[in-house]
């Protein structure tokens, strides 16, 4: 019989998330991610609310990295690491947290942020439902400005939309849907203001983002610029869907050094896409970000991105190698 894996021994050190993100060079947003996707967060609790990772937390995110930079995926990396070290069984997590305010109810997924973020997905549900443009602007502004650009994005900003979107969708074709447009628009403008103008890039030829021709929401690609952009790198964003032939031309001309298609909608990408993209003299490393790709489907020299967070550890890793 295999061992049972041990629970956390509480005289052993632990790290919050911030100081386990610097140790291994990537972002904070992208362990909470891992975290939520995998698994591959900490055991440990403090005061019944701050979470620490402890040295086999640590190990198995180490071991993750390791499969990572030897081209597997990130899903396979973390049961990678999940097997070689597995963790204990934990209780299992709420499904879903009701936010109530005076114009209505939503329904977020329980994971959708960290403590605090509740607070703020409120406040920008409740000014959302209210059609209140001035206060979402402030409040947009304060989380982006506090959580970062990622994790304001997926821990507020997305859940917040999505279940706007189901909320409506859910009541006829047309109750609430003019709250979600006012918030669609008014994320845009904020991602936009949050996204510095480069002089200098750290990288010397552009990394293109595009939706697949078919994907309608291409908001997620703003949040993916303006986080590359803090981190000084050079992007071209076409987030309106481009027909396959004019995305191939404006890989051609921008001769960027990678690509990342993005679709969040099943169904909508078609992976010869990149055969097109990829043909003429100009070599670019080839990614595809978002849910909605099929992993078994995408040529071999394409690299999947489960999602934002490991967009940007990648992308930034590919062109620029690891972080001091």
């Amino acid at each position: 019989m295999a061992p049972a894996a041990a629970e956390p021994d509480p005289g052993e050190p632990s790290l919050p998330v911030a100081s386990v993100a610097r140790r291994l060079g990537v972002a904070p947003a992208t362990l909470r991610t891992w975290d939520r996707r995998y698994g591959l967060g900490p055991s440990r609790h403090v005061g019944g609310r701050h979470r620490r990772y402890g040295p086999a937390d640590i190990g198995r995110l180490e071991l993750m990295q390791q499969a990572l930079l030897r081209g597997t995926s990130t899903a396979e990396a973390a049961r990678y690491a999940l097997e070689r070290m597995p963790k204990a069984a934990e209780a299992a997590p709420a499904t879903s947290l009701r936010i109530d305010t005076p114009d209505g109810h939503l329904l977020l997924p329980a994971e959708a942020g960290e403590p605090g973020q509740s607070r703020l997905a409120r406040r920008l549900s409740t000014a959302a439902l209210a059609l209140d443009s001035r206060a979402v602007q402030r409040t947009l502004a304060d989380v982006i400005e506090g959580a970062g650009v990622l994790s304001a994005w997926s821990g507020v900003i997305q859940p917040v939309l999505a279940a706007l979107g189901d909320r409506w969708r859910g009541g006829g074709a047309s109750a609430g849907a003019e709250v979600e447009y006012l918030l669609a628009d008014a994320v845009l403008a904020a991602l936009i203001r949050a996204t510095p103008v480069l002089d200098e890039p750290r990288n010397h030829r552009p990394v293109l983002l595009a939706s697949v021709p078919e994907e309608r929401d291409g908001l997620a690609l703003y949040a993916l610029a303006a986080e590359l952009a803090c981190r000084g790198v050079g992007t071209q964003l076409f987030a309106t869907p481009l027909p396959a032939e004019v995305l191939a031309v404006a890989v051609r001309r921008g001769a960027p050094a990678a690509v990342v298609l993005w679709a969040r909608r099943a169904g909508v990408a078609d992976a010869r896409l990149f055969s097109r993209v990829a043909r003429g003299r100009q070599r670019s490393r080839l990614f595809a970000c978002g849910p909605g790709w099929d992993a078994a489907a995408l040529p071999s020299k394409v690299e999947l991105l489960a999602d934002l967070s490991a967009a940007v550890d990648r992308v930034e890793y590919v062109l620029l190698g690891p972080r001091d």
